[in-house]
């Protein structure tokens, strides 16, 4: 080898150590940016005229493995809907209370038990009358509350689903720009694979909301398609398209047409659909769950109790001196029974003091002109026995026969053992969602003891080069001297 052929050689050694020191630089600056995959440069050998020149660079490589990524991002959909499954019943549950704890709509109707009992005990005592009108307004409030709750619940479900369609389609569209970038560009650089990257960061976003898969085309470009074969971007972007409900009540569903689905491009996407499109997962699978099944059967659930408390205590043989089919102690203003009782409980205005009524006439009836006698328990016993005389029910979901208290202690039981059920799912599913991500880092994050190594043995190549073009000019040098 001669001399200029060395210097060319080392010279070549000393660009290529120069690159691969700024990618070790690189991956380790970006060694916890997320979505960011391990760059290395790939080598060959640089020949003219069948000799060896040295060495040179043929692109910078992203060490991804995509059957790893694909199966991560369809258990990314998956964690997203059981996390949002899971959080949404643990708050419910909670609201709810349980009868272990003693809390929430069964204490009301523990306490409204309790001081019925009280009440019939000491007929003649206004404090006891008073007591019961509380624990009976309790009931109500519990029941609006509750009610109102699953219409906030379903109203911000409502909101995020929007959201995550703008969320969606821009991501869509960032994809399809990305797609243009990288068909034009040089494969060989580096900043293709910061495209990559970022094409990658977009996907994932996407796969919150709904499972996709990618397939490639030409120049590097992808389209992106739903698990389902609905395609997303096929060369352009398509838009996801829905419309928010707006106000709701609890009559408001997807069934009733009063309420929108997803589509695209006239294909309904919608979770739960009948389509063959229909979204499986994901937090939009989550979110059309919530919005148009779970919580409006937990809506109807509380309706049942409702009509089952207005039921009980407006019975005829509890209050001879009323109307016949008129309402007891517990009323509906619209007096229909219709979906929504829950939300529109209230409390006879007959024994209201607060609303014009008086509270004697809990014992002495409910359309009673003058007190009668203090002692007189018949009517207080009658609603005693009401609420804890056991009665069939089998309608949404609630199903066997219960006092009034026991119903809602098996209601209470059903929302409990959701949530359980969810949080199993969510605890499963995290699980194997952390698999995946440690086998993804493992196949394309970044180490940054091993990039540590490697810049090592790129120092010690580097200094050989440096030391060949040393000698090579020291030898040039003793030549000029001669």
């Amino acid at each position: 080898m001669s001399i200029s052929s060395a210097i060319n050689t080392a010279r070549t050694g000393l660009q290529i150590s120069g690159l691969r020191a700024e990618t070790v630089a690189t991956n380790v600056a970006n060694a916890s940016t997320p979505g960011y995959v391990r760059r290395t440069v790939l080598l060959s050998e640089q020949t003219v005229a069948g000799q060896t020149t040295g060495v040179r660079s043929d692109g910078i490589a992203r060490s991804q493995n995509m059957a790893i990524t694909a199966e991560r991002r369809g258990l990314t959909s998956d964690l997203a809907q059981s996390d949002m499954l899971a959080t949404t019943w643990q708050t419910i549950s909670s609201r709810v209370g349980s009868t272990a704890e003693g809390d929430g709509i069964f204490k009301a109707f523990s306490d409204f038990e309790t001081a019925l009992e009280n009440y019939a005990l000491s007929p003649e005592s206004s404090t006891d009358a008073a007591t019961v009108l509380n624990a009976a307004k309790a009931i109500t409030r519990e029941f609006n509350n509750l009610s109102q709750m699953t219409i906030d619940m379903r109203a911000d479900a409502d909101t995020q689903i929007a959201d995550g369609v703008s969320i969606v389609n821009s991501a869509l569209k960032q994809i399809e720009k990305l797609n243009g970038q990288i068909s034009s560009a040089d494969p060989k650089q580096g900043s293709t694979a910061a495209l990559l990257d970022e094409r990658q960061r977009q996907l994932d976003v996407i796969s919150e909301y709904m499972p996709v898969q990618s397939v490639d085309r030409q120049n590097g470009m992808i389209d992106v398609v739903t698990q389902e074969g609905v395609f997303l971007l096929a060369g352009r972007a398509r838009t996801v398209e829905f419309t928010p409900g707006g106000a709701f009540t609890p009559g408001r569903t997807l069934a009733s047409g009063d309420l929108t689905g997803l589509t695209v491009e006239g294909t309904d996407i919608t979770p739960g659909s009948s389509s063959f499109g229909a979204v499986s997962s994901g937090l939009f699978g989550g979110l059309f769950t919530l919005r148009d099944t779970e919580l409006p059967e937990f809506s109807a659930q509380l309706d049942t109790l409702a009509s089952d408390l207005v039921s009980r205590l407006s019975d005829d043989s509890i209050d001879p001196g009323k109307t016949l089919g008129a309402a007891g102690l517990f009323v509906d203003p619209m007096g229909t029974g219709a979906v929504g009782l829950a939300l529109r409980l209230d409390i006879n205005a007959a024994v209201d003091p607060a609303q014009g009524g008086a509270t004697w006439r809990l014992r002495d009836g409910v359309e009673a002109t003058t007190a009668g006698p203090s002692g007189n328990t018949d009517i207080l016993n009658a609603m005693l026995d009401a609420v804890t005389s056991v009665r069939p029910v089998n309608a949404n979901g609630i199903q066997g026969a219960f006092s009034s208290t026991d119903m809602v202690a098996q209601f209470a039981s059903l929302t409990g053992q959701k949530r359980l059920g969810y949080e199993a799912v969510l605890s499963s599913t995290s699980t194997q969602h952390t698999m995946l991500l440690d086998a993804e880092h493992e196949a394309s994050g970044v180490d940054v003891d091993s990039e540590m190594q490697d810049l090592l043995l790129i120092e010690q190549a580097y200094a050989a080069n440096a030391r060949v073009i040393e000698t090579a000019s020291n030898m040039i040098d003793r030549l000029m001297e001669l």
